[in-house]
């Protein structure tokens, strides 16, 4: 419940509203390390604005992958690298399972078309590794499929790099014990329930082969061009800063300059007047 609070607070907060919010607080140290994340998450966000317009200023090329089990933080420390920053300079690419005109085309077709361009950041939530993941784990590909996707994958890999593309590959691990915990919150909670598929629940029964999965892909597809991270995921709150401190260290990034910003003076004319709106047209004012 604490988490789901700070995540809501995190949407609100900039310094000033935090300094306000934790005037007088002689909280014990339990406090001081939710105080230190607000502190440090906004810290860190503020680099991420400054990432993004060195992106757009030099024109670069950023794609990060997000995978990881079920549950294990991808998508909360996705939603906070996005927070502050223009859609339009960074998107998220989710894409759902491949419809059946995707599945007779190139296995990286469709993951090509939400490639960036310059001056862009595009983050995958799960990518072309699901073959090596569910697909594999849950027999959605052949055993042929799945020995030609690592064939591939890493000389797709180089070739995005060769273009000028910047990739990073973020695997977010939690302990067994720590996805049984965050699931069962989810069946507890009605507001989060729809994050449980048939999909995740059968992961969580087939945790070994996840495993097994997850360290083959590993050895076949760390390359120097491409590396895998991985990011300790069963403190949320660290792993989120941990996550954004480290994506930020592999850009080398510098300040940019902007002009100062001036509000115009509004134009007034002396003969306009605003046209009333019929009352049915407003929201009713319920609250």
């Amino acid at each position: 419940m604490i988490d789901s609070l700070d995540e809501e607070l995190e949407m609100e907060l900039d310094d000033e509203r935090l300094d306000a919010m934790l005037e007088g607080d002689h909280a014990g140290d339990s406090d001081m390390d939710r105080r230190q994340y607000f502190r440090e998450l906004l810290r860190l966000q503020g680099e991420l604005v400054k990432l993004q317009d060195w992106v757009v200023d030099k024109k670069l090329k950023i794609v990060v992958l997000f995978e990881g089990r079920d549950a294990a933080g991808k998508g909360g420390a996705i939603k906070r690298i996005t927070q502050r920053l223009n859609p339009r300079v960074c998107r998220v690419a989710a894409l759902p399972a491949p419809n059946d005109r995707e599945r007779t085309q190139w296995y990286f077709q469709r993951y090509v078309s939400h490639l960036p361009a310059g001056g862009e950041i595009v983050l995958f939530d799960r990518s072309w590794y699901n073959r090596a993941g569910v697909e594999r784990v849950m027999e959605f590909c052949t055993d042929e499929e799945y020995e030609e996707f690592f064939r591939s994958v890493s000389e797709f890999e180089k070739m995005l790099v060769r273009s000028g593309i910047v990739l990073i590959k973020y695997w977010f691990s939690i302990s067994d014990e720590e996805q049984h915990r965050r699931f069962l919150a989810r069946v507890h909670d009605p507001l989060k329930q729809w994050k449980l598929s048939p999909m995740d629940l059968e992961s969580r029964r087939l945790w070994e082969a996840y495993t097994k999965a997850k360290e083959e892909m590993m050895e076949r597809s760390h390359i120097p061009e491409a590396r895998w991270w991985i990011v300790e995921g069963v403190d949320k709150k660290r792993a989120r800063l941990n996550c954004i401190r480290h994506l930020l260290d592999q850009v080398p990034y510098g300040e940019v300059g902007h002009p100062d910003v001036v509000l115009p003076q509004r134009v007034h004319h002396p003969d306009y007047s605003r046209n009333p709106q019929p009352q049915d047209m407003y929201v009713p004012s319920v609250y």
